[in-house]
């Protein structure tokens, strides 16, 4: 009987990803989005007792887009998902994966053993880059 595969979410996570401020607008956000083409942004953590936010293009959908705000008008505390869900990078893709659909994201950042970003991953990069490697 052969062994099971492993892929950690550290072997698939994106190293870069967006950090920015919580009292930025949606429109900065949009704007800085477009120009590093990603799909999402963390917030910053405020100070040491404060906990990371994320904000996603359908957070920005759902919050501004189809209620007709102002991009220049709303801040990205008033959009984001706060505290952000984080999985450790020795977590197995699987069950990273079986916990994106039970909580419904797309995408989330992966922190060491100190609650430090090291990097992002996303459904898709446990798609993509995973699933293959298991096969």
């Amino acid at each position: 009987m052969s062994e099971r595969k492993i892929i950690r979410v550290s072997d698939v996570m994106k190293l870069k990803y967006d950090v920015m401020d919580g009292l930025s607008t949606v429109r900065d956000v949009l704007e800085h989005m477009q120009h590093v083409e990603t799909k999402c942004i963390i917030v910053d953590k405020r100070d040491s007792n404060d906990e990371y936010g994320i904000v996603v293009l359908s957070d920005i959908a759902r919050h501004v887009l189809a209620v007709n705000k102002s991009p220049e008008r709303v801040s990205l505390y008033e959009v984001m998902t706060k505290p952000a869900v984080t999985v450790n990078p020795e977590m197995d893709i699987r069950y990273a994966s079986a916990l994106f659909t039970r909580l419904g994201l797309s995408r989330a950042p992966v922190v060491d053993g100190s609650g430090a970003i090291i990097g992002i991953v996303s459904q898709t990069d446990m798609v993509i880059k995973g699933l293959l490697r298991l096969i």
